[in-house]
């Protein structure tokens, strides 16, 4: 797997795991996550940028944020403001992070219309400075997961990824 190659596979008809190998130490990559500075550069699909992003980095902390399009040539996205909130279940620093993961509004009330995810992220210390992401997202049944890839959450993601590897390189 190159550095800029991501797998991907559904288990159990709704759960997605993503994985990535990053040029970088994991202590690097996982800051990455908890850090509004760094989640600001990064965070969101391409032509995205993050003005609201407010993280209480603990078990039952919670992390607010809004994602809105800055890309004209991205037409009708153009101005649109996308909110989310994570709820962090469980941290143990530099190997793991649980969350909840909402769509929201401005105000951190959860759209239960929008289907939730339970993610889990593992930082796996591949040695040489490389580290191995798994990104697993549970949805409660195969057709949530179908919506939010519906909604091009795989294109976005792959291109979230590709700016956090964009931003690893220039911190390194």
């Amino acid at each position: 797997m190159s550095n800029n190659t991501m797998i991907s596979r559904v288990e159990n008809d709704r759960v997605l795991v993503l994985e990535r190998i990053f040029d970088a130490p994991r202590d690097l990559v996982f800051n990455m996550f908890k850090d509004p500075e760094h989640l600001k550069r990064w965070w969101g699909p391409r032509g995205w940028e993050l003005p609201v992003c407010n993280v209480d980095f603990r078990s039952g902390g919670v992390w607010h944020y809004c994602m809105k399009c800055v890309d004209q040539n991205q037409g009708e996205f153009f101005g649109m403001e996308s909110w989310g909130k994570g709820v962090y279940k469980e941290i143990i620093e530099p190997e793991k992070i649980i969350y909840v993961d909402f769509f929201s509004d401005a105000e951190g009330n959860t759209n239960d219309a929008m289907p939730s995810s339970d993610v889990t992220l593992e930082f796996i210390d591949l040695g040489g400075g490389k580290t191995k992401l798994i990104n697993r997202a549970e949805y409660a049944s195969a057709e949530t997961l179908k919506t939010v890839t519906d909604m091009g959450m795989m294109q976005g993601i792959t291109e979230t990824w590709d700016r956090l590897e964009e931003v690893l390189q220039h911190l390194k």
